[in-house]
């Protein structure tokens, strides 16, 4: 259409040209000829004649010519109407195969729709969830395998780590227990440490708090008691009292408080030579003492003290592999444990005591959040706060380092007992092969064989999720169906 409307607009403009040039011929003739005449006024008659007919010629080749350009436009004009004709058929043409076109999509559509049974929004919305979800999975995948792979390297590299830290630290372990042995030069001694009517070993377990067992052992006493200073207290009073001789109530008083402060001094020492040990400078002189007295408290058999030195030797060495700050991993694990020292006074868990026993002395807040996490009290928020948990746990786990009490055995195998009794239809719960296995004998008529074997699944699953324990347990059902008839 632009083609046509500037072909038009052309050729209007040639058409007024022409007749402007019409317009203007006849003045330009008659001013010719008057200048002619003006300029010649002498001239015979034969010029005057000339002149008109030239005059004339002229402007019949000037019409003529303007003619013929007319003509010319006429004709462009037509065939630009005749052009203009055609781009409009055109575009008709393609307007109405437009409208055919989508006529035929739409009709498309709706077939698909009566086909598929959804509405156009609809299968837009099936599509787009069901890429949303390929997508979502293929993420998901994704990410599963780089955590996989994460993990791996980490495991390999732990392993790696521990097993070298491991190798470079080999510590020795005594298993201790809650009693301790006092030799005598001589069975008649135990005469004399009981003194007339028992009245010297009443003074001496009123005295430091500890059982005074005298029986057939022979040249031997035994003390007993749950606290190892106090414990120690009486071993020292007891040997002090035989080097001497002299055993009776007095007696027996002032050498407890001689040995009482020698211990002190004893603590105190302890405390300073495992610091030394451990490579840690700068505790303040009543966390050496609080440190000191766990030289005499145990766990699970094991010296507390002991521990706490191994595990400062362990942190160190994990936090230089990590890349973490060893002096603060090493002197977070050597005090981590020194809650354990205060007495039921202090209320609390051991590691929360610690922490704040920590604090009040001067330690910094790095320390003493990881002394607070190794129990998971608080969570850990700094690596070393993990790695004092390592190292508790990988001392703690030496084979020897820690000793089972009978009374947790026997409750791990009542608790084994009681969590398949507690099922309806079982009969009789048997504990095997020390905890490592239970028999679950049930009534045949209550349960057939698919319900035995549901059983074994829930009772399994309820032991993982209620004990500890080390390795596996297995768990047989067993369930028998017995006919029995008599022959008369």
């Amino acid at each position: 259409m632009e083609i046509v409307i500037a072909a038009a607009v052309l050729a209007a403009g040639l058409v007024v040209a022409a007749l402007l040039l019409v317009k203007r011929a006849p003045g330009l003739v008659a001013a010719g000829g008057a200048s002619h005449t003006a300029s010649r006024p002498t001239s015979g008659p034969k010029q005057a004649v000339a002149a008109p007919e030239k005059a004339d010629h002229a402007a019949l080749e000037h019409r003529q010519e303007i003619g013929r350009l007319e003509e010319r436009l006429v004709g462009r004009e037509a065939a630009l109407d005749a052009r203009a004709a055609q781009l409009e058929t055109h575009a008709e043409t393609l307007a109405r195969r437009e409208q055919e076109a989508a006529e035929a999509h739409d009709r498309h559509v709706k077939a698909l729709e009566r086909t598929s049974g959804y509405s156009a929004s609809q299968a837009k919305q099936l599509l787009l969830k069901e890429l949303e979800d390929q997508i979502r999975h293929d993420s998901a995948r994704l990410v599963r395998q780089i955590e996989e792979e994460t993990k791996r390297d980490a495991d390999r590299r732990v392993r790696n780590i521990l097993a070298v830290v491991m190798q470079r630290l080999a510590a020795g372990h005594a298993a201790e227990t809650t009693v301790s042995v006092v030799q005598l030069p001589a069975d008649d001694m135990k005469g004399r440490i009981i003194g007339r009517e028992g009245r010297n070993i009443r003074a001496l377990e009123h005295l430091t708090g500890v059982d005074f067992i005298i029986d057939d052992t022979p040249n031997a006493v035994i003390l007993s008691g749950f606290d190892g200073v106090r414990r120690e207290i009486a071993r020292m009073t007891l040997e002090k009292l035989l080097q001497d001789g002299r055993i009776h109530p007095a007696r027996i008083e002032e050498t407890y408080y001689q040995a009482k402060s020698e211990l002190e001094s004893h603590i105190i020492e302890s405390g300073e030579a495992a610091a030394l040990e451990s490579n840690v400078q700068g505790l303040d002189a009543e966390l050496i003492r609080i440190l000191g007295r766990l030289k005499y408290r145990t766990s699970y058999g094991q010296n507390v003290l002991a521990h706490s030195v191994e595990c400062a030797h362990l942190a160190a060495m994990m936090a230089e592999e990590l890349g973490a700050s060893p002096k603060t991993a090493r002197r977070a694990a050597l005090l981590h444990d020194i809650g354990k020292a205060v007495s039921h006074e202090v209320e609390g868990p051991h590691a929360l005591v610690g922490g704040d026993l920590a604090r009040r002395h001067g330690e910094s807040e790095a320390v003493a959040h990881a002394m607070e996490a190794h129990h998971n009290e608080v969570e850990p928020q700094t690596v070393e706060a993990v790695i004092v948990q390592a190292a508790d746990a990988l001392s703690g786990a030496r084979p020897g380092a820690r000793g089972e009490s009978l009374e947790q055995y026997v409750k791990r195998l009542r608790d084994l007992e009681q969590i398949a009794t507690r099922h309806d239809g079982v009969d009789k719960v048997y504990a095997m092969q020390a905890g490592r296995e239970i028999r679950v004998m049930v009534i045949p008529g209550t349960l057939d064989d698919d319900g035995a074997v549901l059983l074994s699944h829930e009772i399994a699953r309820e032991i993982e999720q209620e004990l500890e324990y080390p390795g596996q347990i297995k768990v047989t059902v067993i369930r028998e169906s017995r006919a029995t008839d008599y022959a008369r």
